[in-house]
């Protein structure tokens, strides 16, 4: 339940001082299960050692060709093969000038012009170099071939100046690869919403109505369907976690736009997934300026509108979405409850949780769920972080399409009565 688990993923470190970023990037893929091996310039050497990154992968790097030779077996090409990814970072002006040329005479450069896996680069030098026409040529060259480019950014660099040539964080690049490998996946060619956060109903300029919703599960649903391969609409209010890299951000601050922006895109979605905490009430009146306790004014409160109704009637119109999946958030009479809302709204599938327990629900980063369905299936699941939840609730999503599972096996909880 992880787009990078197992993926065979090649790091070329060339010699640039943004090579200590790489011993995080390595870092951030082995502790989400990838396969690592790291390919290393004389030049890398200089600035970290293989050491590090062996420490790191679990693995030797590679720092000179004849270390790949073993009896009859060319290392190169069998690394070449087996690749799911290279990645080069950082990448001087240097070496992509080698590879653009295709010269093949160290472990990167080498195994490049080798094999026919996707490459991706994140390049790394001073601003002058990076902005010399040589450069840019060589770059154009690389990138003709298919090589997709991350950074580089602006900001200070090695000699103390400003400017374009910074190396993307790790993290940054991490999503990349997430999104590059997902392509083409079990999703490909499906059109999810998927509504996340809080709404904030205003007061005055100073005070709002909200919730403790942090946004977290709608952004892990986001992140694994773009994993997965959909194209991904994020509808977002108030949230505590940035949006995931790679998917359509709309942001929707009061339950009045969350309403406006998801009805705007229901004849664009396959899939709505309503995953965003919307206030059941706003104030009948907002101030212009702050309200004074001086003034003895109560705040008079009204419904706010009914959004998971409002898309049922329009689906009833236009036949868009295919599936509309829905959470409750219940505090008690949990499976009766959830099961009164999916059937009030018309709802194929509902994700419920329990928000009174500390571990799971608003604000945490794990979550414990029951999924019920329409044909009165009710499987509860165990203590999972959120992006686990959110592949189980989409491989789910997946079945009530009627197609093809994505990749594990149904189930791992216990079916309630």
């Amino acid at each position: 339940m992880n787009i990078l688990a197992e993926k065979k993923i090649l790091v070329g470190v060339t010699g640039g001082i943004a090579a200590y970023k790489t011993v995080d990037l390595c870092s951030k893929l082995v502790q989400s299960k990838a396969d690592v091996q790291v390919l290393m310039t004389q030049s890398a050497q200089k600035f970290v050692s293989p050491l590090t990154f062996g420490a790191i992968s679990g693995r030797q790097p590679i720092t000179d060709l004849w270390q790949l030779y073993q009896g009859a077996q060319i290392g190169h090409i069998a690394l070449a093969q087996e690749a799911d990814l290279l990645i080069i970072a950082p990448l001087t002006a240097h070496t992509l000038a080698r590879l653009a040329h295709g010269m093949a005479d160290d472990p990167i450069t080498a195994i490049y012009i080798s094999g026919t896996m996707p490459v991706m680069i994140a390049p790394a030098m001073e601003s002058h170099m990076w902005e010399h026409p040589a450069t840019q040529e060589n770059l154009q060259k690389l990138l003709e071939r298919g090589a997709v480019m991350i950074g580089p950014e602006s900001g200070r660099l090695a000699s103390g100046g400003e400017g374009v040539g910074r190396m993307s964080e790790p993290t940054t690049i991490v999503e990349h690869t997430r999104m590059l490998l997902g392509r083409g996946g079990p999703l490909s060619g499906l059109r999810i919403t998927i509504t996340s956060g809080g709404t904030r109903e205003w007061v005055d300029p100073v005070r709002f109505m909200g919730n403790r919703s942090s946004g977290k599960m709608g952004v892990a649903l986001a992140r694994v369907a773009r994993d997965l391969g959909a194209e991904v609409n994020l509808i977002y209010g108030a949230m505590s976690v940035d949006p995931p890299l790679g998917v359509n951000l709309i942001s929707a601050i009061r339950a009045e736009d969350m309403l406006r922006e998801t009805l705007a895109i229901l004849p664009e979605t396959d899939v709505l997934i309503s995953a965003a905490a919307i206030a059941d009430f706003r104030p009948v009146e907002t101030h212009d300026t702050k309200l004074k306790k001086e003034s003895g004014k109560g705040i008079e409160l009204e419904r706010t509108p009914d959004v998971l109704k409002a898309v049922g009637e329009r689906r009833r119109e236009i036949g868009k979405p295919r599936l509309v999946v829905g959470f409750a958030a219940e505090t008690s009479d949990l499976v009766a409850n959830a099961k009164h809302k999916m059937e009030n709204k018309n709802l194929e599938m509902i994700v419920l949780n329990d928000v009174t327990a500390k571990d799971a629900g608003f604000e945490a980063d794990t979550n414990r769920i029951t999924i019920l369905t329409r044909d009165g299936a009710a499987e509860s699941l165990p203590l999972l972080d959120k992006e686990q939840v959110a592949y189980q609730i989409l491989h789910r999503v997946r079945g009530l399409l009627g197609a093809q599972s994505i990749g594990w096996s149904p189930g791992i909880g216990s079916v309630l009565p």
